[in-house]
């Protein structure tokens, strides 16, 4: 990877010295190795805890009536989805991820998140957050048993996506810091090392299940305007 993006930003600038972006987009298709596990924090639960948040004191009543789980409903709540259902994965996810990939090339993290970038299909229905859709793939329930973070065992209904998965992604990069090849290998990195979703190797809570793995199987330069 080139690093005289690092070396400038250190010397004196003066006037006349900084250049517009030079950006540049690539189409890159990645494969599933292994399942994609979803994991979204429903508007249903944020429905549920605005709720409880807003009757204070009330909600703590003893003996209050506790309403059962709908499994079917944290299912689907737990997917991505544009306001036609269509699914998808965050884009800030694999832009996340490429920039944890840089550590293990030694390349500063902070410019990196600087000059990436995931062009997004569309946005969550629910959140507004940009998504990234599937070109291949069918999601089913699997629930998982987990244990909160007060330590409550629980059951929570995911969608998984068999290894398999398509998806195209369109990343915008720096070329003053990223070379094309640059960009792909370090999502070629983070589809074997750090993983997408629920599970992955990064995970914060664990190493992961093994799931979120992925292969690049097609890369297309695009120019910039057309993409």
């Amino acid at each position: 990877m080139s690093k005289s993006i690092s070396k400038a930003a250190t010397d004196e600038v003066r006037p006349g010295q900084i250049s517009p972006p030079n950006l540049r987009r690539v189409r890159v298709t990645i494969v599933g190795t292994a399942n994609y596990v979803a994991n979204k924090f429903s508007g249903e639960a944020r429905e549920m805890m605005a709720k409880k948040q807003a009757a204070g004191s009330q909600a703590k009543k003893k003996g209050e009536a506790r309403p059962g789980k709908d499994f079917d409903a944290s299912y689907r709540g737990s997917m991505h989805t544009d306001a036609d259902g269509r699914p998808g994965i965050p884009a800030s996810t694999f832009r996340q991820a490429m920039v944890s990939a840089c550590r293990l090339v030694g390349f500063k993290m902070t410019i990196a998140k600087l000059s990436v970038f995931v062009v997004a299909d569309g946005v969550d229905v629910d959140d507004g957050a940009p998504i990234v859709f599937f070109t291949k793939g069918t999601p089913h329930r699997v629930d998982s048993y987990v244990r909160n973070e007060t330590g409550v065992a629980d059951i929570r209904p995911r969608a998984h996506w068999d290894a398999g998965w398509e998806s195209d992604l369109v990343v915008e990069y720096d070329a003053d810091t990223f070379a094309q090849s640059d960009v792909v290998n370090l999502l070629m990195r983070v589809g074997k090392q750090v993983g997408i979703g629920a599970g992955r190797p990064d995970s914060k809570q664990s190493c992961g299940q093994g799931w979120g793995t992925f292969d690049v199987s097609r890369v297309v330069a695009l120019d910039p305007a057309a993409a």
